[in-house]
């Protein structure tokens, strides 16, 4: 399993637990944590055995954003891996999941700082936990900058658009409950037991038919932006395939015989 002295890559059973950890500097983005985080992301598409991931933050925050002195791999460490950006230019945003979505669902635990960047990269995860002391927020205009994350595509699709351009415009602080009454999160958790939620979440996701769960994430995103008409069509074109699976057969089965279901991805 990989990592890197910024982001820590741990199992929980099925479930793949990736934490940013630069606690010192509330977890702002560094090139090694870039690598990592990438690196995470394939490890978990790559291995049949991963069901689930959680991504989260050490210390007392998710991520505050861009250290842009880090991203230029000087003073953290990050020397040695330019070599990787060199070679995939991309790389960065593949790590922020503006230009990669893992086929197993992303569940975002998030407490403290979930500003700039870290707004950004929770729009790329598919559930979001927060503790109640969690602050949200894309800062950038406040310093003459945009959020070039994705988030002037992707948050209206998330939230109202009033909403949206109110979060863009203002480059205000958010608190958990308001992110929370927009929809930006989906749960507000006492602080310090966001983590333990976004597991409890992925146990869930654990417990059903792989192959069903990677499908129906699927379907959700290639549909967002079709007609109704398109969307059912391409809904039935991913979806009727799952009934012909072993694992369909064996969900029914265990129905039947009211035990938990052994799901083999066939």
């Amino acid at each position: 399993m990989g990592g890197t002295e910024h982001l820590d890559i741990q199992r929980e059973g099925a479930t793949l637990v990736l934490t940013l950890n630069r606690p010192e500097a509330k977890n702002a983005l560094s090139l090694p944590m870039l690598v990592g985080l990438y690196d995470g992301w394939v490890e978990a598409d790559a291995d049949d055995s991963i069901r689930s991931v959680v991504f989260t933050g050490a210390g007392d925050s998710f991520c505050a954003g861009m250290d842009l002195k880090a991203l230029a791999g000087k003073g953290t460490g990050g020397e040695r891996y330019r070599d990787r950006l060199t070679a995939d230019p991309d790389l960065h945003w593949k790590a922020m999941l503006r230009h990669y979505r893992p086929r197993k669902p992303v569940i975002a635990a998030v407490e403290g700082y979930c500003v700039a960047g870290g707004t950004e990269m929770l729009q790329g995860t598919d559930i979001r936990v927060a503790g109640e002391s969690a602050t949200f927020g894309l800062f950038e205009v406040k310093r003459g900058l945009f959020p070039i994350g994705g988030s002037t595509v992707r948050l209206q699709r998330q939230i109202p658009r009033t909403h949206a351009l109110e979060m863009l415009l203002t480059g205000r602080p958010y608190t958990a409950r308001e992110a929370a009454d927009i929809g930006l999160v989906g749960h507000v958790v006492p602080d310090g037991t966001a983590l333990d939620k976004a597991l409890e979440i992925a146990e869930l996701v654990n417990g059903c038919g792989p192959l069903a769960v990677e499908a129906v994430k699927a379907s959700v995103y290639e549909t967002a932006e079709m007609t109704e008409t398109d969307g059912l069509a391409a809904e039935l074109k991913r979806g009727w395939p799952i009934f012909d699976t072993a694992d369909a057969k064996e969900g029914a089965r265990a129905f039947a015989e009211k035990r938990s279901p052994d799901y083999k991805r066939m």
